[in-house]
Order: structure tokens, then sequence, then C-alpha cells
């Protein structure tokens, strides 16, 4: 593989920089369209075979009615709200609006229904809610009506009232809007800052362009390939963040340690040719390890119903095989043609910098910090454990809650009504408990009834109503919060009860419970594809059983510390100023989920960098211990480099207004930073310095097994000299 990929580079490099022109302009013309294509919906976040959505689709069944194309009018008027009076004739026109507009499904309910739930506290304020077709038609509905207010007639109409919209259409819209306005402010914010550390890091503006062609092109080609996904399997419209940022984050990684290795084979006496072989023949299989192992761990994703974790899933997935291709492919096809232009645009002090950090030192910081570690290697483990450990403490109290408008900002208008609904209402339809029934008036009546004897669990029960098509609904307004512990418990008995009359019991509460429950039982699955698979990479790169199992420890350790630095921050709220965002009251599940995945999956991405140099030195003869200092000294800075590279590229999504994209950015980047320094610079050798000849341990015919394979890569010809 090394001789064919060189000979690409070498032979034919023409050729392979014009593929890759074509491929580019392919990817931005059919690929960047899909950043305008993709959508979200609340169902991104839930199990399509869950109860919650069985009960929706037969409610939308039964009445035409579907809750995720639902839209809500909050009225608020100067005096108390009555049918008789002016205020009361405003709610009628908003209504008569709303039942107006395009694909409207439901009568508009509102206050003349005398539903006192619909009242606010003080009289002042109700709501008049309405279902539509589709999300078009529900986004299409609140502009129209918006529009319509600006005439006199409506105005006069209003009495005076105001009006806010929300509701999930507008939610849904306001997340896609946000998202694509912050994967371009991210972009924007990110670019000037990698620019300029990388034109530090690879010691020139010529070099520093490398990796944004790498992680440019990587993207362009996922967009392509979501594109045509989408077609087959919906793709959120929230994995795009994430591709962009792994897609950025990861061909800077790649590009650094290629070009770190090449430069480093050139000062050896090696010309360009011979260059790129060994390079090829190091990096180039370490980088190919390396995306094959994080593309392992974020297929782990794909097993998860939920829309929004296996689109991640899928894009995570494809632009890490991209970043990896186009590092192997085109990037020292480029390093051929630019030969010694690659320093062009460098400043000469610079260019001795380059010069002497490609060339091993006894002298500099690295080579003394790993000294220091090998020497002295149980108290560098025990302290940097028990560091590790204290941080890792706040996830012990980590709570969850349910996505929805509280994702959004709190200017959002979604947001501002569902705190007023929260706020000002004895009742927030929105979180109210609905029961499905299909059957006779009597049954329904009956089951009503047993509901209603859940003695100080339920503030109200309503009569059953008659829905269409054979069906009833059943509405419950539990006590306080429906992510609590108490309504959890709640609504496991509700359903017990409704199983004997055939029933299904959805709602806000059955909402949160059946995305955990769908979480919760598909963890085993992906954790039975992530260790197996990360495990038999290692093991293939390392032909050792013992540093396979060394690694996810390191990594479950730095997924620990990440669990508990998103407490700290987003769940108990520290920092929120400094962020800008209002703490939900604990982690949503499904994008801590993604942040633990990725975050395990660049940790084996910087173990295999570590590992592979170490092992290379290892496999020259050198001692253990010194296989390790020379290791760390090799990699060290280009680890940390890399990482605070990467910390840039994705933690640019902290600057996001959705919680989530906050803090899967914030996280992932946090745990990166941690991972790259004490993890790998003082963990990682203070224990394989410990651990002594048994780190390359493995059965004897695990070890048959490996040099059949002809992985190993001990018989590294000397390559002639420039």
């Amino acid at each position: 593989m090394t001789k064919r990929l060189t000979t690409l580079a070498t032979n034919r490099t023409r050729r392979v920089l014009a593929a890759a022109v074509g491929l580019f302009i392919l990817a931005a013309v059919i690929g960047v369209p899909v950043t305008g294509m993709l959508g979200s919906s609340g169902r991104d976040f839930q199990d399509p075979a869950s109860q919650y959505e069985r009960a929706n689709t037969a409610i939308a069944h039964a009445t035409g009615q579907d809750s995720y194309y639902e839209v809500i009018a909050l009225l608020r008027g100067p005096t108390r709200i009555t049918a008789h009076a002016a205020s009361g004739r405003a709610v009628e026109t908003v209504a008569a609006l709303l039942g107006a507009q395009r694909g409207f499904r439901s009568p508009p309910t509102g206050m003349m229904t005398r539903s006192s739930p619909l009242l606010s506290r003080d009289g002042r304020e109700t709501l008049v809610t309405a279902t539509y077709a589709d999300a078009t038609n529900a986004t299409d509905a609140i502009a129209h009506v918006r529009a319509s207010f600006s005439t006199s007639g409506a105005k006069a109409k209003l009495a005076g009232m105001s009006v806010r919209f929300g509701g999930y259409a507008l939610i849904n819209k306001e997340l896609n809007e946000r998202t694509t306005s912050d994967l371009a402010r991210a972009e924007l914010l990110g670019f000037p800052f990698l620019l300029l550390l990388s034109f530090w890091f690879f010691r020139g503006l010529v070099a520093a362009l490398l990796p944004i062609l790498v992680g440019g092109l990587a993207i362009l080609l996922t967009f392509l390939a979501l594109r045509v996904i989408d077609q087959f399997v919906p793709v959120s419209v929230f994995s795009l963040n994430l591709v962009s940022g792994m897609g950025l984050g990861l061909g800077i990684d790649y590009s650094l340690f290629v070009l770190y290795r090449y430069r480093e084979e050139l000062a050896a006496g090696f010309d360009t040719h011979s260059a790129i072989e060994r390079t090829l023949a190091t990096v180039g299989r370490t980088v190919l390890f390396s995306s094959l192992t994080v593309a392992a761990a974020m297929t782990s994703l794909l097993v998860f119903p939920l829309r929004f974790l296996y689109s991640m899933g899928i894009g995570g997935t494809v632009v890490v095989l991209c970043d990896g291709a186009v590092a192997l492919l085109l990037l020292p096809a480029v390093l051929v043609a630019l030969g010694p232009r690659i320093n062009a645009l460098s400043p000469g002090w610079l260019q001795r910098r380059a010069a002497r950090s490609a060339r091993a030192t006894e002298d500099g910081g690295w080579w003394r910090l790993a000294h220091g570690v090998v020497r002295r290697p149980a108290p560098v483990a025990v302290i940097s454990s028990v560091v590790l450990l204290a941080a890792a403490i706040p996830a012990f109290h980590l709570t969850f809650t349910s996505p929805g408008a509280n994702l959004l900002p709190a200017n959002a208008p979604s947001h501002e009504v569902e705190g007023a609904l929260a706020k000002d209402f004895p009742a927030n339809p929105g979180e109210q408990t609905e029961i499905v029934l299909v059957g006779s008036s009597s049954k329904a009546r009956a089951l009503a009834s047993e509901e209603a004897g859940v003695a100080g669990a339920l503030a109200s029960v309503s009569v059953p109503r008659y829905v269409g098509s054979g069906a009833w609904a059943i509405a419950l307004a539990p006590h306080g919060s429906p992510y609590s512990g108490v309504q959890q418990r709640l609504l496991a008995r509700l359903r017990a009860h409704a199983h004997r009359y055939g029933a299904l019991v959805g709602g806000a509460t059955a909402y949160f419970a059946d995305q955990r429950s769908a979480v919760a039982s598909h963890i085993p699955l992906a954790l039975l594809i992530l260790l197996p698979l990360t495990a038999g990479f290692l093991f293939l790169m390392t032909g050792s059983v013992l540093i396979p199992i060394k690694a996810l420890v390191m990594n479950a350790l730095s997924v620990s510390v990440a669990v508990g630095l998103q407490v700290l921050i987003f769940q108990d709220g520290h920092l929120s100023g400094v962020l800008g965002f209002t703490p939900i009251g604990g982690l949503e599940e499904s994008s801590l989920v993604l942040m633990l995945v990725l975050a395990f999956a660049l940790s084996t991405d910087y173990e295999v960098f570590v590992l592979a140099r170490i092992k290379e030195a290892h496999d020259r003869g050198l001692p253990n211990r010194e296989a390790i200092a020379l290791g760390i000294e090799r990699t060290g800075r280009i680890v940390t480099a890399a990482a605070l590279l990467f910390c840039v590229a994705i933690g640019v999504l902290s600057t996001s207004e959705l919680f989530f994209t906050k803090q899967l950015g914030l996280g992932a980047a946090l745990a990166v930073a941690v991972d790259a320094s004490i993890v790998r610079a003082l963990l990682v050798p203070s224990l394989m310095a410990l651990m002594g000849k048994w780190n390359w341990w493995a059965p004897r015919w695990l070890k048959r097994l490996h040099a059949r394979i002809g992985l190993d890569e001990r018989d590294l010809a000397e390559a002639p000299r420039a």
C-alpha cells in the first residue's frame, strides 16, 4: 500500500491533483446545497417505535392533527379576557386567521372553549392553538398571520392585545435557521484563528493552507455524500455542525503529522521520493489506523433509533474517512508538487525553527518532560490519576432534561412563549399527558375514572373527548415538572392502567421517558461496537493485548472528566454568564451521548499517534523507557499543536445560540484539551514506563496472526538519501 500511495504521489502527481480539482468542483456544486435541504423536527430526538410516537400517530390518523406541526398563539391583553368583551372577539379574530391558512387541519382552540387551563392565572393571557398538514404550512401560517396584523382592520380587531407565536412548528423552524447561521458564524470566527495558529505551527503561510485544503475538501465530499444518503435515510440538519468541526479538526491533525514527518525525513537527508515513501510508511500508516478507529467509534451512533444521533454517526463516520483519504491520497501529491516551495512565504526565523523541530533534540522541553516522567513514573501516574478523578466527581450528580424550546436562546420567540406557559398558566397544555384509546365511550369513561383515582398525583383529568375513527383522547394534567422522578413513576402507573384497556399514553412526560429509554436500551449495543473495534484496531497497529486495554481505560477516564466538566458548566450553570446561556436544569441526553462518543473517538486518535511513535522506537531496539521518552519528545509538540487547533475548530461551536451545539462544542474541546495534556503527556507514558516489557505482551498465536497480517514496520528499508 505504501509503495502504491508513493507511486500515486510522485509519478502521477498531476493526475491526482486534477482528480482532486474535479472532485472539489463536483462536491461544491452538488454537495453544498445540502445545507439548505436538511431539516429537523421533534422526531429527531425520539424513537419512531416508542409509545409516545404511536400515541401521536394514532391522534394524527384520527384527527389529521400532528403535534409536530402545531402552532400556539399567545395573546395578552391590557385587562382580563372575557368571551363577550372586545378581548374575546380579538381571540376569535386570531382563531379565524389561523383557520384560514393553507394546510389547516384542526379547529383552533381558545378561551371561547371555556377551558380554564387556557386562561392565565391573572386572566389577561390566553392561547389559540392550531395544527397544519406539514411544517411548511405551519410556519407559513405564522408568517401570513403576522403580516395580516399590520393592516389597520386587524389592529382594530385585536383590541390592543399582543400576540406571540410558539409551538413545535416554530421551534423546529428556529432550530433549523439558527443551526445554519451558527455554522456560518463558527466558520467566520474560527478561520482567522486557525490560519494564524496554522501559520505558527506549520512554519509558513503555504504550509498553513494545507490543513484548510484537506479539511475543506473532506467537508465538501461529506456534504455530497449526505445529499445522496438523505435520499434514502432522512438526515438531521444538526449533523452539519459536527461535519464542519470534525472535518476541519481532523484535517488539521492529519496534515500536521504528515508534514512534520515529511520535514523530519528531509532533514535526515532523504530525497523527496524517499521522504514521501517513508512518511507514508510511518505516519501514513498511523493516519490510516486513526481514521479507521475514529470512524469505527462514530459508527456506534448508528445503532440509536433517534435521528439526531444516527445522523451524527453518519456525518462523523463519512467525514473522518474523507479526511483520512484526502490526507493519504492528495496531501502527498501536493507536497511533491510544491517541493521546496512548501516553505514559501515563511520568514527565515520560522524556517530555522522548522529545521530544529525536524531533528530529535535532548535539550528541549518535551525531552526533559518525557525523561522526567519515565524516571519517576509512579508519583506522576498517581498525581495525574487523582487530578482526573477529582475532575470527574461532578458526574455523579448528573441529571437529564428534555429537548425543546429550552435548547433555543431565551430571546427566541418560541422560547419566550414556552416560558410564559410554564410561568403564567395553572397548567401548561404543552406539558400535559394524553391517553389515546380506540373503543366505546363507556370504555373511555371507565379508563378516565380509573386514572382519576391516582390520588394526589394529578391536577386534573378531562372527560374523554371523541377525536374520530373510533378514538378517544383523555387529557391529564400532572403536578410539577413533567421531567421529575415523581412524574416518571406516575407515567409507569398510568401506562400500567392504560395497557389493560389497550390504550397508549403520550405527552411531555412520555416524550422524555421514551427518549431516555431509547438511548439507554441501545447503549449496550453501541458499546459492543465501540470497544471491540477500538481495541481491535489498536491491536492491529501495536501487536499488543495490554496496550488496547490500557487505551480503553484511559479513554474512559477522559470521557468521565468530560462529563464532570459538562455538569459543572451546563447543568450547574458555572460560566453561564461568560458563555451566554441559561441553565435548563440538566443536560440533554442525546447531545451528551454524542459528546461522549466524540470525546472517546478523539482520545483514541491522539493515542494512536503517540503509540505509533513509541512502537516505532521500540521496534528499532530502544529500551522501553527510552522508546517512551523518544516517542513523547517526537509527538509532544505535534499532539499539543493538533489538539489546540482542533479545540479552535470544534470549540467555535460554543459560540452557538443553541444549547446543545454549545454543549457539544465546548465539551469536545475540553475533552481534547484534557486528553492531550494530562492524559497523553503524563499518565500514558508513566503507566507505560511502569508496565515495562508487558506493554508489548500478547499470546503467541496472536503474535503469529499479527505477523502474518504483515502490519509490522520493523522491516522498513533504508531508502536512498539525497
